[in-house]
């Protein structure tokens, strides 16, 4: 009994060093095969605050952004601000008072004309104002009489239907001399009917002229500009009146804010654009009709959250991955979905929400220390 209880204690000490190897030569490949791979997941990464000075951490928020049409265009006068001064009356230009280029107020001679139209208008107007007279004064003389009792009734009623015809016939030579315009005999003025600039004179002295004809001088008003740009048809359902744009002037290097106002309601049919008219929030200095313009309409707005390019890293060639500060001050790899990258800024379409603080600059920094936890 005691012998075979001696034999248990020998082979026992004998297996404990097996066993104690076997453990031993186990553990690394035990502790291997535990040691998680990187995922992106919510592992803490601590960094001391010395190496937090090369970090760049920002608190992102909710932005405005949008989609943009660059269309050409050019600046012109708005139609109620154009004056296209014609012939009152046939005639001879005897004179051109203005040049191209002159501001001119209301009523300004622009134009002196010769017309035997207008000399016999004012001569009708005269003789129509005379017989006007003689017929006042014939009325009265017979109401006088009348009311003393020495005239008779049917001759004051005769004095006054001629007063009345004399009247009618006045008022017509005036409504004729009128249309005329001022100025004496054959000489007729040819005045400014508004404010504005001369753009142009399309007549010169000697010319004939007749109404209806082609516009003899053309006025503008330069502080009512509008800018007219070119829109393609198949953008037109991307358009609406209201909708904010930014215009450019590259002959003044300025750079204004505009407003969409209207649209032409045709199509051009050669080049398939229609007009858009855009209104000006200011009026830089030398700004002219005619110039050239370069028209960014935001076609869409849209609110998401953005961070720089920098902020973001890419792995395994498709995974996008930014860098969070958590409360305890330590960092977490957090995996994202992006948008489109304009102007060195990523939009973040999910992953993040407004208010989290990111790594915007030295994220790789990060990465190389959560590549050492590993």
């Amino acid at each position: 009994m005691r012998q075979s209880g001696f034999l248990f204690i020998v082979l026992l000490a004998g297996l404990l060093p097996c066993v104690s190897g076997c453990d031993r030569n186990e553990t690394p490949a035990a502790a291997a095969s535990a040691k998680p791979a990187f995922s992106g997941g919510a592992r803490a990464i601590p960094i001391p605050e010395a190496q937090k000075q090369f970090l760049t951490i920002e608190a992102v928020g909710v932005s405005r952004a949008g989609d943009v049409l660059t269309l050409p265009g050019r600046v012109t006068f708005r139609p109620q601000a154009q004056s296209a001064v014609g012939a009152p009356v046939a005639g001879r230009v005897l004179a051109v008072l203005v040049r191209a280029g002159e501001v001119v107020k209301a009523g300004a001679p622009l134009l002196a004309i010769e017309s035997a139209e207008a000399a016999a208008a004012r001569a009708s107007l005269d003789q129509a104002a005379t017989r006007l007279a003689v017929a006042d004064s014939a009325f009265r003389r017979h109401a006088e009489m009348v009311d003393k009792g020495v005239g008779l009734a049917f001759e004051k009623q005769e004095a006054e239907g001629r007063l009345k015809e004399a009247r009618g016939e006045h008022e017509r030579a005036r409504a004729a001399a009128a249309l005329i315009g001022a100025g004496q005999g054959a000489r007729v003025s040819v005045r400014a009917p508004v404010d504005g600039v001369v753009m142009a004179i399309r007549v010169g002295v000697g010319a004939s002229v007749v109404p209806g004809g082609e516009p003899l001088i053309e006025l503008g008003d330069p502080t009512r500009l509008l800018v007219v740009a070119q829109a393609p048809e198949s953008d037109l359902g991307r358009i609406s009146a209201g909708q904010e744009a930014q215009v450019d002037i590259p002959a003044l290097a300025a750079r204004m804010a505009a407003r969409v106002e209207n649209f032409s309601p045709r199509v051009d049919p050669e080049s398939r654009r229609t007009q858009v008219y855009l209104a000006l929030a200011g009026r830089p200095d030398g700004l002219r009709a005619g110039m050239m313009a370069q028209v960014v309409v935001r076609v869409s707005v849209e609110e998401n959250i953005s961070v720089p390019a920098t902020a973001v890293l890419i792995k395994e060639g498709k995974r996008r991955m930014v860098y969070v500060e958590r409360p305890d001050g330590a960092f977490e790899a957090r995996e994202v979905q992006t948008g489109r990258n304009r102007e060195g800024r990523v939009v973040i379409l999910k992953g993040l929400t407004a208010g989290e603080k990111v790594v915007m600059r030295g994220a790789l920094l990060l990465d190389a220390q959560a590549e050492q936890l590993l």
